[in-house]
Protein backbone atom coordinates (compact mmCIF):
# COMPACT_ATOMS: atom_id res chain seq x y z
CA UNK A 1 0.00 0.00 0.00
CA UNK A 2 1.26 3.12 -0.94
CA UNK A 3 0.49 6.96 0.27
CA UNK A 4 -1.16 7.68 -3.06
CA UNK A 5 -3.39 4.83 -2.03
CA UNK A 6 -4.40 5.58 1.15
CA UNK A 7 -7.69 6.87 1.41
CA UNK A 8 -9.78 6.10 3.90
CA UNK A 9 -8.42 5.36 7.67
CA UNK A 10 -10.05 3.32 9.98
CA UNK A 11 -10.07 4.42 13.60
CA UNK A 12 -10.23 1.37 16.20
CA UNK A 13 -10.94 2.86 19.30
CA UNK A 14 -12.91 6.46 19.95
CA UNK A 15 -11.13 6.68 23.48
CA UNK A 16 -9.60 10.09 23.77
CA UNK A 17 -6.92 9.21 21.26
CA UNK A 18 -8.67 7.62 18.81
CA UNK A 19 -11.25 10.43 18.32
CA UNK A 20 -8.14 13.30 18.43
CA UNK A 21 -7.07 10.77 15.69
CA UNK A 22 -10.23 10.33 13.59
CA UNK A 23 -10.34 14.32 14.04
CA UNK A 24 -7.36 15.06 12.50
CA UNK A 25 -7.25 12.89 9.38
CA UNK A 26 -11.12 13.96 8.45
CA UNK A 27 -9.45 17.26 9.04
CA UNK A 28 -7.37 16.85 6.01
CA UNK A 29 -9.62 14.95 3.67
CA UNK A 30 -9.59 11.26 4.79
CA UNK A 31 -12.37 9.33 5.11
CA UNK A 32 -12.69 7.86 8.49
CA UNK A 33 -14.79 4.77 9.70
CA UNK A 34 -14.43 5.07 13.69
CA UNK A 35 -15.13 1.34 14.94
CA UNK A 36 -16.15 1.32 18.68
CA UNK A 37 -17.79 -1.79 20.58
CA UNK A 38 -21.18 0.10 21.12
CA UNK A 39 -23.71 3.56 20.81
CA UNK A 40 -22.69 4.80 24.25
CA UNK A 41 -18.57 4.77 23.31
CA UNK A 42 -19.67 6.25 20.09
CA UNK A 43 -21.46 9.17 21.11
CA UNK A 44 -18.83 10.30 23.64
CA UNK A 45 -16.22 9.90 20.89
CA UNK A 46 -18.80 11.99 18.76
CA UNK A 47 -18.92 14.28 21.85
CA UNK A 48 -15.11 14.74 21.65
CA UNK A 49 -14.54 15.51 17.78
CA UNK A 50 -17.39 18.02 17.88
CA UNK A 51 -17.65 19.67 21.55
CA UNK A 52 -14.20 18.82 23.44
CA UNK A 53 -12.10 20.71 24.32
CA UNK A 54 -9.61 20.38 21.35
CA UNK A 55 -12.46 19.84 19.36
CA UNK A 56 -14.10 21.14 15.64
CA UNK A 57 -16.56 23.65 17.56
CA UNK A 58 -13.29 24.92 19.61
CA UNK A 59 -11.59 25.46 16.69
CA UNK A 60 -13.89 27.32 15.00
CA UNK A 61 -14.03 29.54 17.74
CA UNK A 62 -10.56 30.12 17.96
CA UNK A 63 -10.43 30.88 14.57
CA UNK A 64 -8.18 27.99 13.31
CA UNK A 65 -10.64 26.70 10.94
CA UNK A 66 -13.59 27.75 9.25
CA UNK A 67 -17.22 26.33 9.62
CA UNK A 68 -17.45 25.11 6.23
CA UNK A 69 -13.88 23.00 7.05
CA UNK A 70 -15.79 21.87 10.57
CA UNK A 71 -19.23 21.00 8.19
CA UNK A 72 -16.23 18.89 6.11
CA UNK A 73 -14.04 17.28 8.60
CA UNK A 74 -17.76 16.20 10.01
CA UNK A 75 -18.70 14.48 6.89
CA UNK A 76 -15.84 12.44 6.10
CA UNK A 77 -16.31 10.69 9.73
CA UNK A 78 -18.63 7.53 9.86
CA UNK A 79 -19.13 5.86 13.19
CA UNK A 80 -19.97 1.94 13.60
CA UNK A 81 -20.20 -1.03 16.38
CA UNK A 82 -19.53 -3.30 13.17
CA UNK A 83 -16.21 -4.36 12.65
CA UNK A 84 -17.32 -5.11 8.58
CA UNK A 85 -17.62 -1.63 8.42
CA UNK A 86 -13.97 -1.62 8.39
CA UNK A 87 -13.58 -4.01 5.33
CA UNK A 88 -12.49 -1.83 2.90
CA UNK A 89 -10.14 0.22 4.94
CA UNK A 90 -6.59 1.54 3.24
CA UNK A 91 -4.93 1.81 6.98
CA UNK A 92 -6.10 0.75 10.09
CA UNK A 93 -5.07 3.07 13.10
CA UNK A 94 -5.83 0.73 16.58
CA UNK A 95 -5.80 2.74 19.54
CA UNK A 96 -7.44 0.15 22.28
CA UNK A 97 -6.18 0.40 26.05
CA UNK A 98 -2.75 -0.33 26.56
CA UNK A 99 -3.06 -3.84 26.83
CA UNK A 100 -0.79 -6.48 24.97
CA UNK A 101 -3.35 -9.31 24.73
CA UNK A 102 -6.38 -7.52 24.17
CA UNK A 103 -4.20 -5.45 21.39
CA UNK A 104 -3.17 -9.18 19.45
CA UNK A 105 -6.35 -9.96 20.22
CA UNK A 106 -8.05 -6.72 17.93
CA UNK A 107 -5.30 -7.32 15.71
CA UNK A 108 -6.03 -10.99 14.70
CA UNK A 109 -9.95 -10.27 14.49
CA UNK A 110 -9.17 -7.25 12.15
CA UNK A 111 -6.49 -9.54 10.42
CA UNK A 112 -9.41 -11.58 9.02
CA UNK A 113 -11.79 -8.61 8.63
CA UNK A 114 -9.69 -5.88 6.63
CA UNK A 115 -8.53 -6.62 2.83
CA UNK A 116 -5.36 -8.04 2.99
CA UNK A 117 -3.60 -5.19 1.67
CA UNK A 118 -3.98 -2.09 4.34
CA UNK A 119 -1.99 -1.25 6.43
CA UNK A 120 -2.18 -2.07 10.23
CA UNK A 121 -0.69 0.57 12.72
CA UNK A 122 -0.82 0.59 16.52
CA UNK A 123 -0.75 3.95 18.36
CA UNK A 124 1.07 2.12 21.41
CA UNK A 125 3.15 4.33 23.57
CA UNK A 126 5.46 1.43 24.66
CA UNK A 127 4.87 -2.19 23.48
CA UNK A 128 7.36 -3.60 20.68
CA UNK A 129 6.02 -3.99 16.80
CA UNK A 130 7.25 -7.38 17.24
CA UNK A 131 5.08 -8.57 19.80
CA UNK A 132 1.77 -7.38 18.69
CA UNK A 133 3.01 -8.14 14.39
CA UNK A 134 2.65 -11.62 15.70
CA UNK A 135 -1.14 -11.86 15.77
CA UNK A 136 -1.61 -10.80 11.71
CA UNK A 137 -0.41 -12.00 9.05
CA UNK A 138 0.45 -8.56 6.93
CA UNK A 139 3.90 -8.16 9.11
CA UNK A 140 5.41 -6.25 6.44
CA UNK A 141 2.55 -3.51 6.37
CA UNK A 142 2.39 -3.48 10.27
CA UNK A 143 3.75 -0.23 12.67
CA UNK A 144 3.82 1.25 15.09
CA UNK A 145 2.15 4.65 14.66
CA UNK A 146 2.87 6.05 18.26
CA UNK A 147 0.78 9.94 18.30
CA UNK A 148 0.94 12.00 21.09
CA UNK A 149 -1.42 13.66 23.11
CA UNK A 150 -3.80 16.37 23.00
CA UNK A 151 -3.65 14.78 18.95
CA UNK A 152 -5.36 18.12 17.26
CA UNK A 153 -2.57 19.98 18.99
CA UNK A 154 0.57 17.92 19.74
CA UNK A 155 2.63 17.61 16.67
CA UNK A 156 5.00 14.51 16.56
CA UNK A 157 4.27 10.96 15.56
CA UNK A 158 6.89 8.15 16.17
CA UNK A 159 6.65 5.90 13.14
CA UNK A 160 8.01 2.60 15.21
CA UNK A 161 9.64 -0.23 12.89
CA UNK A 162 10.17 -3.56 13.34
CA UNK A 163 12.58 -6.02 11.32
CA UNK A 164 9.29 -7.07 9.35
CA UNK A 165 7.91 -3.82 8.74
CA UNK A 166 8.33 -2.34 4.70
CA UNK A 167 10.29 0.11 3.85
CA UNK A 168 7.09 1.20 1.74
CA UNK A 169 5.18 0.55 4.43
CA UNK A 170 7.39 3.55 6.75
CA UNK A 171 7.23 5.77 4.01
CA UNK A 172 3.65 5.83 3.60
CA UNK A 173 2.72 6.97 6.79
CA UNK A 174 5.18 9.58 6.41
CA UNK A 175 3.64 11.05 3.96
CA UNK A 176 0.18 10.52 5.93
CA UNK A 177 1.91 12.26 9.13
CA UNK A 178 3.21 15.41 6.66
CA UNK A 179 -0.59 15.30 5.06
CA UNK A 180 -2.28 15.73 8.79
CA UNK A 181 0.18 18.46 9.68
CA UNK A 182 2.40 16.61 12.00
CA UNK A 183 6.10 16.12 12.02
CA UNK A 184 7.12 12.24 11.90
CA UNK A 185 10.50 10.70 13.22
CA UNK A 186 11.70 6.75 12.67
CA UNK A 187 11.93 4.58 15.41
CA UNK A 188 13.37 1.15 15.14
CA UNK A 189 11.54 -1.45 18.00
CA UNK A 190 13.17 -0.82 20.89
CA UNK A 191 10.62 -1.21 23.84
CA UNK A 192 11.30 0.27 26.86
CA UNK A 193 8.66 1.34 30.05
CA UNK A 194 8.64 4.60 29.66
CA UNK A 195 8.18 4.61 25.23
CA UNK A 196 10.09 5.19 22.65
CA UNK A 197 12.24 8.24 21.52
CA UNK A 198 10.58 11.01 23.09
CA UNK A 199 8.82 9.80 26.81
CA UNK A 200 12.22 7.77 27.50
CA UNK A 201 14.43 10.89 27.02
CA UNK A 202 11.93 13.43 28.58
CA UNK A 203 11.30 10.79 31.72
CA UNK A 204 15.12 11.02 32.39
CA UNK A 205 15.09 14.50 32.32
CA UNK A 206 12.18 14.28 34.99
CA UNK A 207 14.26 11.08 37.01
CA UNK A 208 17.28 14.07 36.99
CA UNK A 209 15.31 16.78 38.42
CA UNK A 210 13.59 14.39 40.90
CA UNK A 211 16.97 13.48 41.91
CA UNK A 212 18.21 17.33 42.06
CA UNK A 213 15.54 18.52 44.30
CA UNK A 214 15.81 15.23 46.87
CA UNK A 215 19.43 16.47 46.72
CA UNK A 216 18.67 19.75 47.78
CA UNK A 217 20.66 21.09 45.09
CA UNK A 218 17.98 23.17 43.70
CA UNK A 219 14.06 24.06 44.78
CA UNK A 220 11.64 22.75 42.67
CA UNK A 221 10.23 26.20 41.16
CA UNK A 222 14.08 27.03 39.95
CA UNK A 223 14.63 23.67 38.35
CA UNK A 224 11.61 24.38 36.85
CA UNK A 225 13.00 27.85 35.87
CA UNK A 226 16.55 26.44 34.97
CA UNK A 227 14.76 24.46 32.15
CA UNK A 228 12.34 27.25 30.89
CA UNK A 229 14.61 30.26 31.03
CA UNK A 230 17.71 28.00 29.60
CA UNK A 231 16.24 25.62 27.52
CA UNK A 232 13.24 27.24 26.42
CA UNK A 233 11.13 24.63 27.81
CA UNK A 234 7.59 25.34 27.71
CA UNK A 235 7.25 24.73 31.23
CA UNK A 236 9.71 22.65 33.93
CA UNK A 237 9.94 18.86 34.46
CA UNK A 238 8.49 18.62 37.57
CA UNK A 239 5.54 21.24 36.49
CA UNK A 240 4.97 19.31 33.64
CA UNK A 241 4.85 16.00 36.10
CA UNK A 242 2.22 17.96 38.08
CA UNK A 243 4.76 18.46 41.04
CA UNK A 244 7.67 16.77 42.70
CA UNK A 245 5.61 14.57 44.86
CA UNK A 246 3.78 12.77 41.98
CA UNK A 247 4.86 9.63 40.48
CA UNK A 248 5.03 9.23 36.64
CA UNK A 249 1.81 9.56 34.55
Amino acid sequence: MKAEDIKVIGMMGGGVMGSGIAQVCAQAGYRVVLRDLNDELLENAKAAVIDGRYGLKRGVEREKITQAQMDQALKNISYSAKIEDLRDVDLLIEAVPEELELKKKVFAELDDAVKADAIFASNSSGFAVADMNKAVSRKDRFIGMHWFSPVPVMRLIELIHAPDTSEETIAALEVVGEKVGKVTIRVKDAPDQYGFVANRVYFAAVAEARKVLEEGIASEEDINKAMMFGFNWPVGPLAMMGGARRGFA
